[in-house]
């Protein structure tokens, strides 16, 4: 069986997305298979669409299998992303190529990149730079820029070349067998804060969806409809915002010692975050107050929310101990026969299934049914507790 692997967040599921799930179906004789980050993101917020909407425009844009990232690898920088994306597509033995868009849409001078980031010297580089107080990524293209020059450079400067280079690295280390196909990204660019023809950035779109504007021209017709289907039940917009007085009180009560096992905290921005915490009367302040040149606004957000969720290293370090499916086709079902047979970890349809697991799977599910609850909060229409263990696989 021979399946292609997409990494993705899909919030909302819109026309630069589709296009990109459509090219790589067109290679992959055997099927697309999804690893879709959860109720909480990337950026350090709440989902604009719940998981089990977005497993469904997966699916009926053309994936066959949705399997979720687990909320520790999906609340996460891009190098830990990337490997959780990787691990989880790995881990289902029948995914032997990746699929990702990019800006540059050129996979050799994405190889060249993570070959030049995980160079000899690159290292070396980096941390000399890091001493001139440049944030981590500047550094790092900086270093890569004085080593190899500015056309392998340039590709570190752009978003979605930074997450393919991590993609190609994590699959240096957990799949080296793993082949690579990157589509051109057409139109409005990552986080772009205006259109281009029936293309917007999803930044752009969670923003006017937030304010009640129509985005229908860049949504394909199903994604639309599952859009409107999740506003008229008030499972959206979601918003961590629903959550600021809680998180902010959670903060005051911390201590430094309270951060010390937090991914994504070091050099003291513990300290930072609780000291504007003091005086902060909004998450918008207190990321504010918090930002240096050396921490982002995203890495303060998803430091703050790892918190507030209980995640922790240990819960990386362990890795992906089961494929969670979210969703799956008529062909999907054939994917997930033949993981009987090529699956390193355990495929878990059903929620009752985790009790058979290890106790770390069952530690890391625990933490995903009470982010999952957290995240009931954060809907227009508040939800009660207990969905996780209920919520059907979505079947198309």
């Amino acid at each position: 069986m021979s399946c292609a692997g997409i990494i993705a967040e899909y919030d909302p599921f819109h026309n630069g997305h589709f296009l990109h799930l459509r090219a790589t179906a067109q290679r992959a004789p055997d099927g697309v298979v999804v690893v879709l980050g959860g109720n909480f993101t990337q950026r350090g917020g709440a989902a604009l669409l719940g998981k089990r909407y977005r497993a469904e425009a997966a699916l009926r844009g053309g994936a066959d299998l949705v399997l979720e990232l687990p909320l520790p690898f999906a609340l996460a920088g891009a190098q830990t992303f990337a490997r959780g994306g990787v691990e989880v597509l790995h881990a289902l033995g029948c995914v032997d190529m990746l699929s990702f868009g990019s800006e540059c849409g050129n996979t050799e001078l994405l190889r060249q990149a993570a070959r030049a980031v995980d160079g000899e010297n690159t290292q070396f580089y980096i941390r000399r730079e890091l001493g001139t107080g440049k944030p981590y990524a500047a550094a790092r293209e900086a270093a890569v820029r004085s080593l190899y020059g500015d056309a392998v450079a340039d590709v570190l400067h752009a978003p979605n070349n930074i997450l393919g280079v991590e993609y190609i690295r994590a699959c240096h280390t957990l799949a080296p067998e793993m082949q690579f196909m990157t589509v051109a990204r057409r139109g409005a660019a990552h986080d772009a804060q205006s259109p281009t023809g029936t293309f917007a950035s999803a930044s752009f779109l969670r923003e006017q969806i937030q304010k009640g504007e129509t985005v229908s021209s860049f949504l394909p017709p199903f994604s639309e409809a599952i859009l409107q289907r999740a506003l008229q039940n008030g499972d959206a917009p979601a918003s961590i915002e629903k959550l600021e007085v809680a998180v902010l009180a959670f903060l005051r009560k911390c201590t430094p010692q309270d951060f010390q096992n937090t991914p994504d905290i070091s050099e003291g921005l513990e300290n930072r975050i609780l000291n504007a915490a003091r005086t902060a009367r909004t998450l918008s302040e207190l990321f504010d107050t918090t930002k240096t040149k050396r921490y982002s606004h995203a890495r303060i957000r998803r430091a703050v929310l790892s918190a507030f969720l209980g995640i922790e290293n240990r819960h990386l370090q362990d890795g992906v101990p089961y494929l969670r499916v979210l969703g799956f086709s008529e062909r999907g079902k054939q994917i997930l026969h033949s993981a009987r047979k090529t699956a390193r970890v355990p495929v878990v349809l059903r929620a009752s299934d985790i009790g058979k697991l290890s106790e770390s799977a069952q530690q890391l599910f625990a933490l995903e049914c009470a982010a999952t609850d957290v995240y009931a909060l954060c809907k227009p229409r508040v939800g009660a507790c207990g969905s996780e263990m209920t919520d059907n696989v979505v079947r198309f």
